[in-house]
């Protein structure tokens, strides 16, 4: 059973202003908090319920002072259903078979997100990120942490996802794969594996990270759907809020 922490006495810091990735000509600024291996798992179910996002043994959540586009999402699993372009998906990924594994870093592993970040992300944050980093981005959580492996009938990996397991559901921190298994769709995959998962596990909630509305990269996690994020007024379904809509 994890302990409650005071949120009063939690130190919170902002970010310089930056580039915003996803709204080109926009700022962007973040706070967040630390965690710590006693409290992390309370304080990591209680802020991603008020809309942070975990990073290692950060929790951060956009803080812009002109701009509230970033809204955090999550999927109502129990009445979910997949369309039949997600059901195609679901069968061209069937001869996968998930592992869930503990949260330790592997050579395997590394290997496979080397491969996906200088096909997919050359150049981008994370691009120069060498075993040790990675080691930390798994090992260093100070939460409830989880690796799901995904492997063919081979046994090769083919796929990873970071989750972190909340009171009620899952939170997918980052996900990679071998950018040669593209034709799978293998993102999206994750994602519908992860609402099954909730469903058997009677886990109301698949929390997706954030979602951007003028954001193209954004658009696919609104495909999940009923699915509510979180704004001004709690949480709601999409479409209920006025900005949102």
């Amino acid at each position: 059973m994890t302990r409650p922490v005071d949120t009063q006495k939690l130190q919170f810091y902002m970010t310089v202003p930056s580039p915003c990735p996803y709204l080109p000509g926009r700022m962007e600024r973040k706070i967040f908090a630390q965690l710590d291996p006693i409290t992390g798992p309370y304080l990591n179910n209680y802020l991603t319920h008020s809309g942070f996002r975990r990073s290692q043994n950060v929790l951060y959540r956009p803080a812009c002072e002109d701009c509230n586009a970033c809204r955090s999402l999550r999927v109502d699993t129990a009445n979910f259903n997949p369309t039949k372009s997600m059901k195609r998906v679901l069968t061209k990924n069937r001869d996968l078979t998930p592992e869930v594994t503990l949260a330790m870093a592997t050579d395997e592993q590394f290997d496979l997100l080397q491969k996906y970040l200088n096909s997919r992300h050359l150049g981008g944050g994370m691009s120069e990120m060498d075993y040790t980093r990675y080691e930390m981005m798994v090992e260093e959580c100070a939460t409830e942490t989880q690796i799901v492996e995904y492997r063919d009938q081979d046994k090769r990996l083919i796929a990873c996802v970071l989750i972190d397991v909340l009171m009620d559901g899952y939170s997918m921190v980052y996900s990679f794969f071998d950018p040669d298994e593209d034709q799978r769709s293998i993102g999206h995959f994750m994602i519908l594996d992860h609402l099954m998962r909730c469903k058997t596990d009677e886990l109301p909630w698949l929390y997706l990270g954030y979602w951007v509305k003028e954001s193209q990269k954004m658009e696919y996690k609104a495909r999940y759907q009923p699915c509510q994020t979180l704004g001004v007024y709690g949480w709601q379904y999409m479409g209920e809020d006025d900005d949102e809509a």
